[in-house]
């Protein structure tokens, strides 16, 4: 939807659950970014997001047949998959192509060029899978007015407010900003967390970038990776949250991100990454060796181990 963003009023921000947020941040041309103060974060997007929405439109437009959805919607995959090999070009050998159980895959993230590369890879060799991927705030609101066709191409996009954006907004606690931003960022992650369980018990494929951010690294710097300073929980939480549900039988896969030689934080146009698969941990694994008690918060070493294996597969340079 074309036009100057809406705002959402005191009253909408206090009254609106998370889900209705996400709504019109869809449908009604909202921003919550610039709600909560942080317009500079939002217009930072807008090129990426203005590119991505123009080519997610071109291909369903210049695909066919019309007339069938499903049809449409696999010609437009089979176009999207074409086109982005040629322009942000990646080799993906060894990848699982198909599993039974859902998948979890959490890579290092030095770049965007990286997510490009693995919708190709995700759309070439796991088919009608859906695929789910938490976009942080910025890039969600770039692409949410066009969630309908990402989700045709079989992406299911879910927002969230990272820890390092969440500091750049800057917003005075005991405000009334500060208060319902900490509430909706909570609902945003438990929307995540719903969609991945149901997805992943459906046998789905879930994206995850255990930085929370955009970093060179597979660890934060050398104190993390030596074991003293804290590593950031993310994979962690996400296993406590999904094997609460006894039922639940998806697996872990570390995925090393090697980018190509002068690469730089963007997309990286024509300039070949490589996405290689490290050890699987299976549900079986995970719940046999980190779970030591009934209900934990976090698994104890999970975190690293999941690290080390993407650390792995890269050279040291890339490790911290």
């Amino acid at each position: 939807m074309a036009g100057k963003k809406k705002i959402f009023t005191k009253k909408e921000l206090k009254n609106l659950s998370g889900e209705e947020i996400i709504d019109k941040l869809q449908h009604e041309n909202y921003s919550l970014l610039a709600t909560l103060g942080a317009e500079n974060l939002r217009k930072e997007m807008v090129p990426v997001g203005k590119a991505c929405n123009t080519a997610i439109n071109y291909f369903f437009r210049t695909t066919g047949p019309k007339h069938d959805k499903i049809k449409h919607n696999q010609a437009a995959r089979k176009k999207l998959v074409k086109i982005l090999s040629k322009i942000t070009p990646g080799s993906y050998v060894g990848m699982p192509k198909d599993s039974k159980n859902g998948l979890v895959v959490g890579f290092n993230h030095p770049s965007l060029g990286e997510i490009a590369r693995i919708l190709t890879m995700k759309i070439d060799i796991m088919g009608e899978k859906p695929m789910y991927f938490p976009v942080n705030l910025p890039w969600y609101e770039s692409l949410a007015p066009n969630y309908d066709r990402i989700k045709r191409l079989g992406i299911i996009i879910t927002p969230t407010i990272t820890p390092a954006t969440w500091k750049k907004m800057g917003l005075k606690e005991g405000t009334l900003l500060f208060e319902e931003g900490s509430r909706i960022k909570r609902e945003f992650r438990d929307i995540y967390t719903k969609i991945s369980h149901d997805g992943l018990k459906n046998g789905g494929v879930v994206f995850v970038a255990p930085s929370a951010t955009r970093q060179a690294t597979v660890f934060k710097n050398e104190d993390v990776y030596n074991k003293e300073e804290e590593i950031i929980p993310t994979m962690s939480m996400l296993a406590v949250k999904l094997y609460s549900d006894p039922e639940m039988n998806c697996d872990f896969l570390p995925m090393a991100v090697l980018p190509p030689k002068g690469y730089k934080r963007g997309l990286n146009f024509r300039k070949k990454y490589r996405l290689i698969p490290g050890e699987i941990m299976t549900a079986t694994e995970i719940r046999k060796k980190y779970f030591k008690e009934k209900n934990p918060k976090r698994l104890d070493g999970f975190d690293y181990d999941f690290h080390q294996r993407i650390a792995d597969k890269l050279p040291k340079e890339f490790w911290y």
